[in-house]
């Protein structure tokens, strides 16, 4: 009996600690959901808000805004399509760690035309815009080429698949398309053959003439030659 409620008292404390695990995790999940939504709902807004900004406001003050939604567009979708193709596609595994070193770098840049955007001296900020306009464009090239690579090599390899299905239908289309009629019998093969033990069928009689001509008259020893007529 003493077994028996031990038995059940482990059963109970493992269904509490599987409970408080699925909990656990339950929780995290939701709280990375919420988290992923709040950071999706805080970049969308400050991309509405730059986008804003560089239709609003003139001179430099405009331009740093165009530069960071330049930036943050570019990197944000070669980040989604690496991690989307990646999946797929295990050699890319180290273009996702150059585009990680490019991250880095973009991360700064995007720090620094931030903080640029308070900046009081415009004067200061006009002359440093060209060397901010370089490194946003070599990044965003890189990042570019990272991208369109990722996608050229996925439909390369989509295009390979269609070819060889492609062969394979046509294979496949000239194999149904491909009949012969029945071949025409021969005469000897058309020809009806009877059994051996077949009974013959009676034999056809030779045709008779029509008339058949009389024969010479049979004459007996016992009777008499006809006598000769009288010549006078």
């Amino acid at each position: 009996m003493e077994a028996v409620i031990a038995v059940f008292a482990l059963l109970f404390v493992l269904f509490l600690g599987l409970g408080a695990y699925a909990t656990v995790k339950a929780v995290g999940a939701a709280k990375r959901g919420v988290d992923r939504g709040i950071t999706q709902a805080r970049r969308t807004v400050e991309d509405h808000t730059l986008r804003a900004k560089s239709f609003a406001q003139p001179g430099a003050a405009g331009e740093l805004a165009q530069l960071r939604l330049k930036l943050r567009t570019s990197m944000r979708a070669t980040q989604d399509a690496l991690h989307a193709a990646v999946a797929e596609d295990e050699s890319l595994k180290e273009s996702v760690g150059l585009f990680e070193r490019l991250s880095a770098l973009g991360h700064e840049l995007d720090g620094e035309l931030k903080r640029l955007e308070s900046e009081p001296d415009r004067a200061a900020l006009t002359e440093r815009l060209p060397g901010l306009r370089e490194r946003t464009e070599r990044i965003t090239h890189s990042a570019d080429s990272l991208r369109w690579a990722a996608r050229d090599r996925a439909r390369r390899f989509a295009d390979d698949d269609l070819d060889t299905l492609s062969a394979q239908i046509d294979l496949e289309s000239g194999a149904l398309r491909h009949w012969t009629g029945p071949e025409p019998q021969s005469a000897s093969a058309q020809q009806q053959t009877w059994p051996d033990d077949a009974q013959p069928g009676p034999a056809q009689e030779p045709a008779r003439p029509a008339i058949t001509p009389p024969g010479p008259r049979l004459t007996h020893p016992w009777q008499k030659k006809p006598r000769p007529e009288s010549t006078t």
